[in-house]
């Protein structure tokens, strides 16, 4: 009885809650909104440490704060996004931590396709990146799972790197292309053609040869334009071995808090910032756009302020209401 009085009271907050993302993404959505924004999802253990919690238990909080993030993402129209979950150097942390850490995984991959989950609600189609062999054959099976699920759904996508680093994709990559390469030039023979009489004209077309465009094909992160932003918790402003070839020109934002603590307003400010240096990112807009955007860019902060004071001051008479 307790409990249901309880959801009935939260209910008209959390309808607030909806009804304020929903006012404050329309304003949002007057500049260019992101295509692709990529989590690195730093600071679970120390939360838990901050907390008194046991270390698994800020990994739980950890998940809970993804599906906060993901679902603000998809409110917003953020199509793609992509979530640094577990890097092959984390395989060298304590063995017991690794397993915990590999079954909660598990775990939560299980949720991800349940028939009422996020995923499905928003129909996102799940990809997991990185060197997969490297995982137990639990887990390996679970992520297989998740993608045959969810590879009818078009709406938006979900990358999540585990086993991964930047430098493992790279090598895969190149060694992808040679192989493929290899497996061309093994066909040519096969059928009797000349290398040797027309090699200099096959190279002057580039066909023996391995260019940017073979490389980034057999990328990992193929599935997903370049993220725009890279929001990554703690502070921390280092990639971490993380899309080192496809952040080049990524916004990098760092919030101090830690990765459980990450909430609405820091996506809102991500985005934001994204906005302001829209132009300079782009570097292909004319001197009369750099001065629009960067007026439009304004309204939209003045527009947010008016509206959380607002919004600040319905809050307060609520709660004196309720009390």
């Amino acid at each position: 009885m307790g409990r249901r009085l309880g959801d009935q009271a939260s209910r008209p907050f959390e309808n607030f809650g909806s009804f304020l993302r929903t006012f404050v993404f329309s304003i949002l959505s007057v500049g260019p909104i992101p295509a692709h924004i990529a989590f690195i999802m730093d600071g679970n253990r120390r939360y838990a440490k901050k907390c008194n919690l046991s270390e698994g238990a800020g990994h739980r909080f950890g998940y809970l704060a993804l599906m906060h993030m993901l679902k603000y993402c998809y409110e917003l129209g953020v199509k793609y996004v992509t979530i640094y979950a577990f890097s092959i150097d984390n395989f060298k942390r304590r063995p017991e931590e690794v397993e915990s850490t590999m079954q909660l995984m598990e775990e939560k991959i299980e949720e991800l396709i349940k028939e009422e989950s996020l995923v499905n609600l928003y129909g996102v189609r799940i990809h997991f990146l990185g060197n997969l062999n490297l995982l137990s054959e639990s887990v390996r099976f679970a992520a297989e799972r998740a993608m045959a699920a969810t590879a009818g759904n078009s709406d938006a996508v979900l990358s999540i790197c585990v086993a991964y680093t930047s430098t493992d994709e790279i090598l895969h990559a190149v060694q992808e292309c040679c192989q493929e390469k290899q497996d061309e030039i093994i066909k040519l023979k096969s059928s009797g053609y000349s290398l040797i009489s027309t090699g200099e004209d096959e190279m002057d077309k580039g066909q023996n040869t391995i260019n940017v465009l073979d490389i980034e094909k057999h990328m990992y992160a193929a599935v997903a334009p370049d993220p725009d932003i890279i929001i990554r918790t703690s502070g921390e402003t280092r990639l971490s071995n993380f899309l080192l070839w496809q952040s080049s020109d990524s916004l990098l934002y760092s919030p101090s808090v830690l990765w459980p603590e990450i909430g609405f307003r820091h996506l809102v400010w991500a985005v934001l910032d994204f906005q302001r240096n829209f132009t300079h990112m782009k570097n292909k807009t004319k001197k009369s756009e750099v001065s629009c955007w960067k007026s439009l860019s304004l309204l939209i902060e003045h527009r947010l302020f008016w509206l959380v004071s607002v919004l600040a001051l319905s809050l307060a008479i609520i709660h004196l209401a309720a009390s």
